[in-house]
């Protein structure tokens, strides 16, 4: 199997990629840190002796997926798994969030997501089968102020995966998304530390090792941890209005004091 990667140069795309060349898979590798990917390249290799491809591009250009699309053509390797894991996050006041900022996240966390689901899933149908898993977070279970932005988009993820998951059951093609709390990774370099709201960080190696249980077992999503589970299992039941409220009083622990 080939596993094409996105954000692949570090946290949980990093993490992706070392699990799934340790079951022997070999992987195309996308991030915009080309010496970052080619450093990861090597390792995989000699450790696990799978083919490892790089292709250094910005997801926040409007043509990416086209472009590694053709890529992929100029190697000849066919996808079989599509882990579309890079993404990035704003927190603070919508107003204060600098001009362009939340355009270029939702260019990288759904457009870029939507464009590469769109342009490898039918190859993958054609063949007989594949796999799509979409990382999400548990943001998008619910309105969140002061990620706003952030908060929506991955809503989105998580209903297109599950859309996308009902149109292909029984076509051999299985989509799973996985959505976690706060992870030890270089998300909060960009988002900042204020942003880990929710809870105890997980290490990156557990999210990735339940979000690939769980996509062998052909389940819908993933949550992992027990609490972060509980919350967006019961999060949605609540009515919307006290939920946002709820997240207002959880989140503004992002802003600065005043």
């Amino acid at each position: 199997m080939t596993a094409l990667i996105t954000g692949a140069s570090s946290g949980l795309g990093a993490e992706f990629a070392r699990q799934l060349a340790a079951r022997g898979d070999d992987l195309v590798l996308v991030a915009r840190s080309a010496d970052r990917l080619d450093a990861l390249a090597a390792q995989l290799r000699q450790a696990h002796g799978v083919r490892v491809d790089v292709f250094a591009r910005d997801l926040s250009e409007p043509r990416a997926p086209d472009r590694i699309v053709a890529d992929l053509a100029g190697i000849g390797i066919a996808i079989d798994l599509l882990v579309n894991s890079a993404g990035f996050g704003t927190a603070g006041r919508f107003e204060e969030i600098p001009a362009g900022r939340d355009t270029a996240q939702l260019m990288v966390n759904v457009v870029s997501l939507v464009g590469l689901t769109r342009a490898l899933v039918p190859a993958m149908l054609a063949r007989g089968g594949g796999g799509v898993i979409n990382v999400g977070s548990t943001a998008g279970f619910q309105p969140s102020p002061y990620f706003a932005t952030y908060a929506a988009g991955k809503t989105f993820v998580l209903n297109f995966s599950l859309a996308l998951r009902g149109e292909y059951r029984g076509r051999g093609l299985r989509v799973l998304a996985l959505c976690p709390g706060p992870t030890r990774t270089a998300f909060f370099d960009t988002a900042g530390e204020r942003a880990a709201i929710g809870g105890r960080m997980m290490p990156a190696d557990v999210v990735v090792r339940k979000a690939l249980r769980a996509f062998d077992r052909d389940k819908a999503y993933v949550v992992p941890g027990l609490g972060n589970a509980a919350s967006a299992h019961l999060t949605p039941r609540r009515p919307r209005r006290l939920v946002t409220a709820i997240a207002k009083r959880v989140t503004r622990g992002v802003l600065e004091p005043a």
